[in-house]
Order: C-alpha cells, then sequence, then structure tokens
C-alpha cells in the first residue's frame, strides 16, 4: 500500500511540476526540422546530412563519463 501511495505522490508531483513549466514541451513540435548532427565518430558509415537521413529510422545514443 505504501509503494501504491509513494508511485501516486511521486506522478502527481511529476505532472505538477510539467504542467506549470513555462516551456510545457514548447521544444517539440510536429513537422519541425531536426538540426544537423555535428560529430566525427560515425560507425558503419560516412557522416550523413538530414537530408540524406529522411525517412529513415534513426538511433541516437548520447552518454558521457561520470
Amino acid at each position: 500500500m505504501v509503494r501504491i501511495a509513494a508511485f501516486s505522490f511521486t506522478l502527481a508531483l511529476a505532472l505538477s511540476i510539467w504542467a506549470v513549466s513555462p516551456e510545457g514541451g514548447a521544444a517539440i513540435t510536429n513537422g519541425a526540422t531536426a538540426p544537423d548532427v555535428a560529430g566525427e565518430n560515425w560507425f558503419n558509415s560516412k557522416p550523413l546530412t538530414m537530408g540524406e537521413l529522411k525517412g529513415r529510422v534513426v538511433l541516437v545514443e548520447f552518454w558521457t563519463y561520470g
């Protein structure tokens, strides 16, 4: 019972913070053009532009040490 209460409280808190945030998800819009990916380490291909990737499923993995 405590787990359900803690989960419900956490979910309500997260939703309330998201609802009052000034951005409110404004960075994600349908039809917007994705920025070009800058980087030198491409695996299994030459560096590609967004135009060359259009219509394809792209997996982008971001990670860091620390």
